[in-house]
């Protein structure tokens, strides 16, 4: 399980948030929703669309749990050190990117 977003490299300011618009991440991998329909992000300060995100159907939703259900067998079998480690590296990742997540955040919620 890795996922990697290199746009978290960048300065918040420098950031195109239309590049966040992947699809749907499912089972590790990216995919656009099943019946190709997407939701606009738009920024509540300016009405301005910042990005556009697959809108799952009901096939993507079944796929999703099932993606997850086969996870949690390999996460549920992984030693809790492994574990920890993880989640640790989850938390350092966090961390490190704080300032662009809260930007983002701000961004959604129109206060950027």
């Amino acid at each position: 399980m890795n996922i990697s977003i290199d746009l978290f490299d960048q300065d918040p300011d420098m950031i195109e948030y239309a590049a966040f618009s992947h699809g749907l991440y499912i089972g590790g991998k990216w995919r656009p929703s099943s019946d190709a329909r997407v939701i606009e992000v738009v920024d509540p300060s300016t009405e301005a669309v910042i990005a556009a995100v697959p809108d799952a159907a009901l096939a993507d939703a079944a796929a999703a749990v099932e993606a997850a259900a086969q996870a949690a067998t390999s996460w549920r079998e992984t030693p809790p050190r492994k574990r920890s480690e993880i989640l640790r590296r989850c938390f350092e990742l966090m961390t490190e990117r704080a300032e662009t997540l809260a930007a983002l955040i701000s961004l959604e919620n129109g206060k950027a």
